[in-house]
């Protein structure tokens, strides 16, 4: 490729690399940590969009995404907490156990009926 091809010129006429321009960053992954810093940053209002953004290095949209985001979640808080429900019961299983203990309990009966220790009525 001709060193003619990478060259692009700006507005002043000036020749620019294209490679140095057309660089893209990395993807970043943030830290829950960092957004929420970010995000009560931005609540706070102390600085501007554009010097948080600055000073983060983030784009502007971003913070203003995190920072409605936070305020949100942020009802969920203080909100009551509903009531927990409960969990389903496993009838099937339930009565299963009742069977099988009734089926004890009248084996036990039975036994104890045999060798005379069983004076109760039924």
């Amino acid at each position: 490729m001709p060193i003619s091809d990478n060259l692009l010129p700006n507005k002043h006429g000036k020749c620019l690399f294209l490679e140095s321009t057309m660089t893209r960053r990395k993807r970043r992954n943030h830290s829950a940590e960092f957004k929420v810093k970010v995000a009560l940053a931005a609540i706070k209002g102390d600085h501007t969009l554009a010097e948080l953004s600055t000073q983060f290095d983030l784009h502007q949209n971003q913070i203003i995404d995190w920072k409605n985001q936070l305020l949100e979640q942020s009802i969920n808080i203080f909100s009551r907490p509903t009531a927990q429900q409960e969990p389903e019961i496993d009838l099937k299983a339930l009565h299963a156990k009742i069977g099988h203990q009734a089926l004890q309990i009248d084996f036990l009966e039975g036994a104890l009926r045999k060798i005379g220790q069983l004076s109760g009525k039924k």
